[in-house]
């Protein structure tokens, strides 16, 4: 099923924060953050380090797009 992180994009622009400060605090590589821009599917550790970073929950930055 494909994912969307729109949500994670609403926090950051709620935040005031670019991609690029999400990759510093967060400690994730340039690869997974161009993983994320493309809604490609990454590990659950990048999402747990994202979730650390911005104080969050899965669900708060990711969502589960069903087809109908």
């Amino acid at each position: 099923m494909p994912v969307s992180y729109k949500k994670l994009w609403k926090i950051l622009i709620d935040r005031d924060m670019k991609k690029k400060d999400l990759t510093k605090i967060a400690g994730i590589s340039t690869a997974s953050m161009a993983k994320l821009g493309r809604n490609e599917n990454i590990t659950t550790d990048v999402l747990v380090k994202i979730c650390n970073a911005l104080e969050c929950d899965i669900g708060d930055i990711v969502e589960v797009v069903r087809k109908e």
